[in-house]
């Protein structure tokens, strides 16, 4: 790139020179207070991408008793749900060339297994709080005219998407070397779930304080091959929708094993709507005066492929990690789960074992054994609580 100067035309000819960021925290403040530089492609429904700060300096555990053991520069989300990861390196730092792709490589896979709904919905509300937004306002910006859209539908869907690999990756730059753009280039071939940019931001100065950004994204080549995260349709829904689906499968036991499972949430606790590109419905539990994400069932275009999922990621932050063995020792044994369920404490019970409503359909007392450790989950926590 050349440092030749760009030019603005008022009264006279005005000439701004190129100018570096003088520190790596100007530049992430800079980023931090005008995500619009950053802001391209569109939603889902067409309407133009804008990103909305949830924190700087996010924390990444790599476990659910650790402290973090990295700092993600800037986490942004769209009003889709998808979470945008951001690093910035200024030219003069040498990581900008591999050493970041590694780093950010980190974030991304221990954001997906220890960012729960709760602690993104926290860390988004704190960061109003710190700058004086009100949540109303805030959540007007995020959510525009999905008004009806609850917050914690909203940050359930973030987490969803965190943990299909439903993100983007950004890595900002004053000017972006050759070797990362290649490897962006590389990896959007590769992953296809997740996006990944890299966006040099040039600075130019003037007289006072006139400042003129000026983005170029890399990466968008790679992208258009794939279905990107931005562009990915956004069904939401309905118990209709799942009861139409319930009823094009061909086994009677698999469409009353769905059935009872959603009248049974529908009863004793509640359903939320899914944003999946196929048919899925969250539910929740009343457990200790908060509803709990407890499950999520799935319809997929493949009915071979129905499955329920048990959200421990939010049962483990909400109730804790003793609440969380409990309910994965009271779930019967079942083909496909047993060993997920085993797999848990290593992972620091965080994470969504799942099993097909076929196997589920095909065990006799499997809806009931697991209503069974749904109810125990509740009343051993209501009972702890009044003790």
């Amino acid at each position: 790139m050349t440092n030749q100067p760009v030019f603005v035309l008022g009264e006279e000819l005005q000439a701004l020179e190129r100018a570096e960021f003088e520190t790596e925290a100007e530049f992430q403040e800079l980023l931090a207070r005008h995500p619009r530089v950053l802001d391209f492609g569109s939603l889902a429904d067409g309407r133009p991408l804008r990103l909305v700060l949830v924190a700087r300096e996010m924390g990444v555990p790599t476990s659910t008793d650790s402290a973090p053991a990295y700092w993600l520069d800037h986490l942004f989300v769209d009003a889709d749900g998808v979470p945008t990861l951001v690093e910035v390196k200024r030219a003069t730092d040498t990581r900008i060339r591999r050493e970041v792709v590694g780093q950010m490589l980190d974030y991304a896979a221990n954001a997906a297994r220890y960012w729960p709904a709760a602690l993104l919905r926290r860390s988004f509300e704190d960061t109003c709080a710190k700058d004086g937004r009100s949540l109303q306002e805030a959540y007007g910006e995020l959510l525009g005219d999905q008004g009806d859209r609850s917050a914690e539908e909203f940050w359930t869907t973030v987490e969803e998407r965190l943990a299909a690999g439903q993100m983007r990756l950004l890595f900002v730059a004053d000017q972006i070397p050759l070797e990362l753009r290649a490897i962006v280039e590389f990896l959007n071939r590769q992953l296809r779930q997740t996006d990944v940019y890299a966006v040099e931001l040039t600075q130019y100065r003037g007289g006072g304080d006139l400042r003129v950004l000026v983005p170029r994204v890399h990466g968008e080549v790679a992208t258009a091959a794939k279905s990107p995260s931005g562009h990915r349709t956004t069904q939401r829904t309905t118990r209709a929708d799942m009861d139409a689906a319930i009823a094009s499968r061909p086994d009677p036991d698999v469409r009353r094993t769905a059935t009872a499972l959603l009248d049974h949430a529908a009863g004793e606790g509640r359903l939320e709507c899914g944003t999946a590109k196929y048919r899925s419905m969250r539910i929740y539990y009343r457990v200790s005066g908060r509803d709990v994400p407890v499950a999520t069932l799935s319809l997929r275009d493949d009915p071979t492929k129905d499955d329920l999922s048990f959200a421990f990621g939010s049962i483990t932050y909400h109730l804790g990690h003793a609440r969380a063995a409990a309910f994965a020792a009271s779930l019967p044994t079942l083909p496909g789960l047993a060993e997920k369920l085993e797999a848990l404490p290593a992972k620091g019970y965080n994470g969504w074992p799942s099993v097909s409503l076929a196997v589920l359909a095909s065990e006799p007392s499997a809806v009931e054994g697991i209503l069974s450790a749904i109810q125990q989950l509740i009343d051993g926590q209501q009972l702890i609580d009044g003790q």
